[in-house]
């Protein structure tokens, strides 16, 4: 599956679209990652614990969004978008999307 920010594909032309997909996950923070990105909070840094939980969030939602789309027969998702919005204390969605299409080759 071809996934890209643009509205276009270089060298590929649209031959259908399919419309908006969609894929989310709702991620909470882990009691032992918080002990640890307390600890890193007084000494500063990246705190690689919820860095890793956040990619690994996105590609579930990649994921998610690209089984949709395949599943309408498309080859490619044009103009594609992350979003994260808090829920509630300690959980965060992470929601991607975009237009499924079905791209050719020039």
């Amino acid at each position: 599956m071809i996934s890209t920010s643009r509205n276009d594909l270089a060298g590929y032309r649209i031959v259908e679209e399919f419309g908006l997909v969609r894929g989310s996950t709702i991620r909470a923070r882990h009691l032992g990652r918080d002990i640890l990105a307390g600890l890193k909070t007084i000494v500063g840094g990246e705190i690689q614990e919820y860095t890793k939980m956040m990619a690994e969030a996105r590609e579930q939602a990649i994921d998610r969004m690209e089984s949709e789309a395949a599943a309408f027969g498309a080859n490619a998702i044009l103009c594609v978008r992350f979003s994260t919005s808090y829920i509630l204390g300690g959980t965060a969605e992470i929601v991607v999307y975009g237009s499924a299409v079905k791209v050719e080759e020039d």
